[in-house]
């Protein structure tokens, strides 16, 4: 089994485990992460919903701020933020995933994703800001995707010390 496939595995059996559940709002990922959760036997108990927001319009229809993206454009921790906070509220789920960024049209500048995890129980936010390092996109996405499955696991475990 693969590092990636052995974290999601772990995710949903922590998920269920603390009777948690997980949304995703995903733009450059384009479904990546909610694909490998899914691939787990037992994801249905735990993933609420998965959304690709490609453009800002339906990021909008889902609730994000217009403003913040207006403010600080659609790549910015104040939009990712805005994801996860809202795909949770939206599918009611303990945590929620909102993951911007440039992977590709990045003529001049380095691949950069914009990602936050939210934990609603405590209110609380994993934000992060990754310069991706691999050149072709679905190896982008993997990066990513890893990433974040690490710091979701990060999550899950250091909130149930609390």
């Amino acid at each position: 089994m693969n590092k990636m496939k052995e974290k999601c595995k772990k995710i949903v059996q922590k998920l269920k485990e603390q009777n948690m559940t997980i949304a995703f709002m995903e733009s450059c990922t384009g479904g990546f992460l909610a694909n490998e959760i899914t691939n787990i036997s037992g994801a249905s108990d735990v993933l609420k919903v998965s959304t690709i927001t490609y453009s800002s319009e339906y990021k909008i229809k889902l609730g994000v701020d217009k403003n913040i993206i207006n403010n600080y454009t659609v790549y910015s921790t104040e939009t990712s933020v805005e994801m996860a906070k809202k795909i949770s509220e939206f599918a009611n789920s303990s945590i929620g995933v909102g993951i911007t960024g440039e992977l590709g049209n990045t003529i001049n500048k380095e691949p950069k994703v914009y990602y936050t995890i939210y934990f609603s129980k405590n209110n609380e936010y994993i934000n992060k800001v990754i310069k991706v390092k691999e050149t072709e996109r679905e190896n982008m996405k993997k990066e990513v995707a890893e990433k974040v499955f690490k710091d979701i696991l990060e999550g899950l475990i250091e909130g149930n010390e609390n």
